[in-house]
């Protein structure tokens, strides 16, 4: 069996998640941003459901 021991240690590139972006930040809390995504995935619902009943 191979040896699964896995090195981590602190302050390594890796050991830290990914940081957003300015722009992705600013999409995140953008209001009118998420309101038309609350569109959008409210229509792609409403076409599944009226696929689904027929």
């Amino acid at each position: 069996m191979p040896d699964r021991t896995v090195n981590k240690e602190p302050y390594q590139q890796a050991y830290y998640p990914p940081v957003p972006t300015l722009f992705t930040r600013s999409m995140r809390t953008s209001f009118l941003w998420q309101c038309w995504r609350f569109v959008v995935i409210n229509i792609k619902m409403l076409k599944l459901l009226a696929r689904s009943h027929h």
